[in-house]
């Protein structure tokens, strides 16, 4: 049996590094862990403001018919929006997220088929397998990238970044304006309703997923300030008397994901720097503890992580000026550097890993 506490995967880090670098592969994984989720909520709450964005749009007239697109201040309202409903949703006892977690469940199972089987009849038009699996087509007009390696290497960021966080790969395959969709409804049906019930189903995903990931992450940070891993580490770690749930913490993630959307109002690529940190986050927490049982015993790292960490670090949108500037790597650097710096200057005095609520026998971890 696994027997594992809140923040299990950095209890697991500093397990399988041993009592010499248990604290030090804790630390890091710890922290790549928290900036992975609490920025998670801000690539969801982009989606889902984005999805929102796209059902007004075609439910009022589409671009050439006059409908509303949301401008950059309304579209920041919808993300701050989304944060603050996810934040107040997660206030509540855990039987409440439990309860929309049953309903999440179901919305991708029924939303999910009614897409895959309805979109293939809908459309007029589709490509045979030797189009999908053979046609190459860049968009230097727009994003500035002739270069058809660096293309590819940008095409994968979204499928890299389903898969961490493995529950949130049913939502996150619709992040452009579902073009596809409105094509297939409007080519057969001259009109744009069922593209916009289409991209409800969609937005539901985004919905419930933010408020899963607001859970996950503030769970992090309760385990993280529970070990004094956080300034003010009491104020986060503490619980509400009836609700037994990290209200603090839940406040916390909502404000940080806030933050990390204000640049929205100024920059092009807002979601890309988001979901870049969010992705490098989960990643890099990913690799501490198979790199620790790499040095210990077996010799199975796969280099995919190193790959997917460096690509998401690289511009998405040429040239680079301050609108199509992906401060991903610079925020990380910050982060990562003051981390780093605590625990050489402080942390590593004090901090010993993951408080044990089982003391558990390495003989019986596995059985």
């Amino acid at each position: 049996f696994n027997y594992q506490t809140t923040g299990s995967l950095y209890f697991w880090a500093a397990h399988l590094a041993g009592p010499r670098w248990g604290p030090f592969a804790s630390w890091c994984c710890a922290w790549l862990e928290t900036i992975g989720l609490v920025s998670g909520v801000g690539a969801q709450a982009y989606s889902a403001s984005q999805s929102l964005q796209m059902i007004i749009l075609l439910a009022t007239g589409t671009n050439t018919g006059g409908g509303y697109y949301a401008s950059r201040g309304v579209f920041l309202s919808m993300y701050i929006g989304f944060t603050l409903i996810w934040a107040t949703l997660n206030t509540f006892a855990l039987e409440v997220i439990a309860f929309f977690g049953i309903i999440s469940m179901w919305w991708q199972v029924i939303g999910g088929l009614v897409v895959i089987i309805m979109l293939p009849l809908v459309a007029q038009q589709t490509q045979p397998a030797s189009f999908v699996f053979t046609h190459f087509q860049t968009s230097p007009e727009s994003t500035g990238i002739s270069s058809k390696p660096y293309a590819i290497i940008m095409s994968v960021l979204l499928s890299n970044y389903c898969l961490y966080g493995y529950d949130s790969a049913a939502h996150l395959t619709e992040e452009t304006k579902a073009q596809i969709i409105y094509d297939a409804f409007y080519g057969r049906y001259h009109n744009s309703a069922g593209a916009v019930v289409f991209l409800c189903i969609i937005w539901g995903s985004f919905f419930f997923c933010g408020l899963a990931v607001t859970t996950s992450a503030a769970r992090v940070i309760y385990a993280l300030s529970r070990d004094n891993g956080i300034p003010f580490s009491p104020i986060w770690r503490k619980l509400h008397p009836k609700s037994k749930v990290p209200v603090n913490a839940v406040w916390l993630c909502a404000a940080i994901s806030i933050i990390l959307g204000l640049p929205i109002l100024k920059m092009d690529v807002v979601f890309t720097a988001i979901l870049s940190i969010s992705t490098v986050g989960w990643v890099g927490g990913y690799a501490v503890p198979i790199f620790a049982r790499l040095v210990m015993e077996e010799r199975n790292f796969k280099p995919w992580i190193g790959y997917t960490c460096s690509a998401f670090l690289l511009p998405t949108s040429y040239p680079i000026r301050l609108k199509t500037f992906n401060y991903a790597p610079v925020a990380l650097a910050v982060c990562m550097g003051l981390v780093m710096l605590w625990w050489v200057l402080d942390a590593r005095k004090w901090f010993k890993g993951p408080v044990r609520n089982i003391e558990v026998d390495s003989s019986s971890q596995h059985c």
